[in-house]
């Protein structure tokens, strides 16, 4: 019988917390004891044993996790990192363990489904990938850094998030801001308003204030986020991970990481930076001698462009060259009815009902559960927790709350992301349907027998490849003209969106190498472990980007990315590349037709991990994945 979480009223969040993830290891602890117990079992018996285990332990740590990066308690909060660290503790134990290694490689894979055989392959890989055959002092050595590494990550992320910077000026300083956005920051007694590093605060800022000294002062105590304490945790991070790998073999950590990727190698990821670098030369060029000689209207002098400028020069780009107004676009972007508008698209999209749980217990007043039904059955249950709050994770993610197993328990994913509550920019409505993909894909994923199958468990560089493929409806009339309107009711005008979207092309090659820019930091600072990270960061960005660096900012301590995705952020533009190619069999004219969209939903999302992602692909495609569609999108003008 399946089942939903029953979460705690808002008192009483330590004591569930506590026992819910204890109870759940204390389970795990009792199955894998059963494992070696000694007792003969049959194949599929010993596997469905380390499944009820997996599914247990899998459960601890995402619920742990999510409260670790949302809850409103910092108490609650804190409890939620020692409670991550006891999951990683016991995970580190179970892949150490020569005993459970031994049960499950006398399994016979002969005569077990293919399910079965994929866990048992997949399990003996990470028994061998955690050192379980190295000698008793290096297996000891390993644990070490294991629990080591889940204390600095968690000190590099509590860092950021708590970090909120901020700058204060004269009101004067707000001019080019929207009328609604001025409203809501008055200014103190001194005459002065405070403008903070959070989202809702400066992305309109950066794009709007007409006042330069200002952006590049918001934008340079953005890039100071984490400093310095920050430099200290990620070479810490950076050597135990070298460590880690070398003691397994590999020749660093990138090596390590990539083995069970679909790039394959580290060797590859430096090809692709290489590629995509080139790929995405000539446009980012032309669109930094636009944007440089647009500057150079207003500062002669200026001979660059940076952080500061890069979102202000776009808007005026778009405005004067496409007739794109982002103030004009937002008036059509009430977050309220953005937040409903996709719900209705991608229900329409994938055969999906939302239905509000309104006596549902969450974590904080601004939290909405949704039960998701199809076909009139609930599949799973969704959190939105999207508004900006102290102590809250700062950026915008998707988190796993509870994984669904089929007859067992439903899925349950939240997502949590910082917007605005009133008007919101157009690029915020691309977030949302980007972060909501990977909430889709948890939900659709999540009827799997095999936990670590369940929702978005394909290969880390294909996980956002769905996400990214679904802001494509947010550039979609049909789609948007169902939610975007303005306060009189008018939809957005498709004209309008065609503008948009035209707009939306140029700057596309300057993105592309920024993304390049986050790409290099991500890998090589792994590879080669710098003395100094600031200058490795300053030399690449000069390398990649097109963006200048701005003096005295050490941006990779605010890079949330180097925790958790590690050497791996290359991934964002994989992924895109196969993002590209899977758009390629919708109809741009028909985006919302539900024979591509259920072919897509049936296999692309609903596998789960259950096979390979170059496998989904070419059964959807009805050929393997390709750069051309991503060659074609850079070049399109």
């Amino acid at each position: 019988m399946t089942e939903l979480l029953a979460l705690p009223a808002h008192d009483g969040w330590t004591d569930w917390l506590s026992g819910r993830v204890d109870g759940l290891l204390d389970t795990a602890r009792g199955l894998l004891d059963r494992l070696k117990d000694g007792t003969d079992r049959m194949s599929d018996e010993v596997l469905e044993l380390w499944n009820d285990a997996d599914i247990a332990l899998r459960g601890a740590g995402s619920v742990a996790g999510l409260l670790s990066e949302v809850h409103p308690d910092a108490e609650v909060r804190e409890l939620a990192e020692d409670l991550t660290q006891r999951v990683s503790r016991v995970l580190t134990e179970r892949g150490l363990d020569r005993e459970l290694f031994a049960v499950v490689d006398a399994t016979d894979a002969d005569g077990l489904d293919a399910g079965a055989s994929r866990v048992r392959t997949e399990v003996l890989r990470d028994f061998r990938r955690g050192g379980v055959d190295l000698d008793d002092d290096a297996r000891e050595r390993l644990k070490a850094i294991s629990e080591r590494l889940t204390v600095l990550d968690q000190d590099f992320s509590r860092a950021i998030r708590d970090d909120v910077r901020s700058i204060r000026v004269p009101v004067g300083d707000l001019d080019g801001l929207p009328q609604d956005w001025i409203d809501a920051h008055p200014a103190d007694a001194e005459g002065l308003v405070t403008v903070t590093t959070d989202y809702p605060d400066i992305i309109p800022f950066r794009t709007f204030a007409t006042n330069a000294a200002a952006r590049r002062e918001l934008s340079t105590v953005n890039l100071l986020r984490g400093w310095p304490g920050n430099d200290d945790v990620l070479h810490e991070l950076f050597d135990l991970r070298h460590e880690y790998a070398t003691m397994l073999g590999y020749d660093d950590w990138p090596s390590y990481d990539a083995d069970v990727k679909m790039v394959g190698s580290s060797a590859a990821i430096g090809d692709f930076i290489v590629k995509v670098a080139a790929a995405a030369e000539d446009s980012g060029l032309r669109d930094r001698d636009v944007l440089l000689r647009r500057r150079q209207l207003d500062e002669p002098d200026a001979r660059t462009i940076d952080a500061s400028c890069t979102s202000y020069y776009s808007e005026l780009v778009r405005r004067e060259k496409y007739d794109v107004d982002a103030q004009e676009v937002r008036r059509y972007f009430d977050f309220g009815r953005v937040r409903q508008g996709l719900l209705d698209v991608t229900g329409r999209l994938f055969g999906l009902r939302y239905v509000e749980v309104t006596d549902a217990p969450v974590w904080h007043d601004d939290v909405t559960a949704y039960d998701v039904l199809a076909d009139g059955a609930v599949i799973g249950r969704i959190y939105l927790d999207l508004h900006p709050r102290d102590g809250k994770f700062k950026h915008a993610a998707q988190f796993d709350l509870v994984g669904g197993i089929t007859g067992r328990q439903l899925p349950e994913g939240a997502l949590v992301c910082n917007f605005s509550r009133g008007l919101v920019e157009h690029s915020d409505v691309v977030t949302l349907f980007h972060e909501f993909g990977h909430l889709v894909h948890h939900v659709l994923g999540g009827d799997q027998k095999w936990a670590r199958f369940s929702g978005v468990a394909t290969e880390w560089d294909f996980v956002e490849a769905p996400s990214q493929m679904l802001e494509e409806w947010a550039w979609d009339a049909d789609a948007l003209r169902t939610f975007a309107v303005d306060e009189d009711g008018e939809p957005i005008p498709r004209e309008l969106v065609a503008r948009m979207r035209a707009g939306d092309d140029f700057g596309k090659g300057l993105w592309v190498r920024t993304q390049i820019f986050y790409t290099a930091v991500s890998y090589e600072l792994h590879r080669d472990r710098p003395a100094d990270l600031t200058e490795r960061v300053r030399e690449l960005q000069q390398r990649y980007d097109m963006n200048a660096y701005l003096d005295g900012t050490h941006f990779q301590d605010s890079f949330g990315h180097l925790g958790g995705y590690s050497s791996a952020y290359y991934t964002y533009l994989w992924s895109l590349v196969i993002a590209k190619d899977l758009f390629g069999a919708f109809d741009p004219a028909n985006l919302l037709d539900p024979a591509v969209s259920h072919a897509y939903r049936d296999r692309i999302l609903k596998p789960g991990g259950s096979q390979d992602a170059a496998d989904l692909v070419a059964d959807f495609l009805g050929r393997p994945f390709s750069f051309d569609a991503f060659a074609d999108w850079l070049e399109r003008t």
